[in-house]
């Protein structure tokens, strides 16, 4: 018994894709691979100007460049497998590929699940304790928060890759999706997966409850201190600092509220391949350029490495001239 589930489970799977039979699958092609390049560079941006621009060495900063490290790691362990398909008959993925997909997946989600919550206690001590802010955010207190938000997401990818990928795989070997992503393959169990499903509902549940906790306590005090400012400026400045981090907790929490929260009768096949398409692959383009559109800071060191590389162009040029 034991080697006829290993050998089910050695099988490749086949991915069925964002669209079942696309009728053009070159302009899908087209959209996705023009959103991939444009999310990847946008993110690399974001991580050089960070490292480059001493005026971005703070802890706010240090915490977007791992959000920019996290979506890019992200997007690349669906949209390129995503892409192939798109352009071959053949749409296999193998066991052991749809298992390590599974574990980045999950544990990059999970990671960013926390960090986008630490993100909010940042806000909170530079807007209601700014004066105790570089002791409470100081170098220490950052790398542990780093830490700690990768160590929750691979302890969660750690605990749900190997069950996941020990329930026996038989018959059809479809999934109805375009990665390997954990209730569209457990659809293809042959044994009753409920109760599994039932706590890793309660696992998601539990990892969403507390950033959403804290999320939701450093946002309420941020708004008390923020109500009692007399100074409309500081106001202006209290909800530029936190606009953007709060657009980009409402995308990202909107999608996996549905789809780790919302009761099955909500989900369908095509519903959830349409949010994670909006979370795996629209998510880490819109939040490099939320942060770096609706700041100043990054605005300036943009267009303080673009005037370093014209200059430098414009002085190579001037030097090609003179030898000519």
């Amino acid at each position: 018994m034991n080697m006829g589930v290993i050998y089910q489970n050695s099988t490749d799977f086949v991915l069925l894709g964002l669209i079942t039979h696309p009728l053009f699958p070159g302009v899908i092609f087209a959209v996705v691979f023009s959103i991939f390049v444009v999310a990847v560079a946008v993110n690399v941006v974001m991580i050089l100007l960070i490292h480059v621009d001493s005026r971005l060495h703070t802890p706010m900063y240090f915490m977007l460049n791992q959000l920019s490290i996290m979506d890019t790691v992200y997007i690349c362990i669906i949209v390129p497998k995503m892409l192939q398909d798109l352009l071959s008959k053949e749409k296999t993925i193998s066991f052991l590929g749809c298992a390590v997909q599974i574990f980045l997946y999950v544990t990059l989600v999970g990671a960013e699940f926390f960090l986008l919550g630490l993100m909010a206690y940042d806000r909170y001590v530079a807007v209601c304790n700014p004066l105790r802010y570089p002791v409470l955010m100081n170098r220490k207190v950052c790398l542990f928060m780093i830490m700690g938000s990768w160590f929750g997401g691979s302890l969660d990818g750690f605990i749900l890759t190997p069950v996941t990928m020990t329930f026996p795989y038989c018959g059809s070997r479809e999934i109805n999706h375009f990665f390997c992503e954990i209730p569209a393959v457990l659809k293809l169990s042959c044994i009753d997966t409920s109760l599994y499903e039932t706590l890793m509902y309660s696992c998601c549940v539990l990892m969403l409850f507390i950033p959403i906790s804290i999320i939701s306590v450093s946002y309420t005090q941020i708004l008390i201190t923020v109500h009692r400012m007399n100074s409309p400026e500081g106001r202006r400045k209290a909800f530029a600092t936190c606009s953007s981090h709060i657009l980009v907790v409402s995308i990202f929490y909107g999608a996996a509220f549905y789809t780790n929260v919302l009761p099955s009768s909500y989900h369908t096949p095509e519903k959830d391949k349409v949010v994670s398409a909006f979370y795996t692959i629209l998510t880490p383009l819109l939040n490099p350029l939320i942060y770096s559109l609706r700041n100043k800071d990054v605005a300036a060191a943009l267009k303080k490495m673009l005037g370093r590389y014209t200059s430098s162009e414009r002085i190579g040029a001037e030097d090609v001239s003179r030898k000519h």
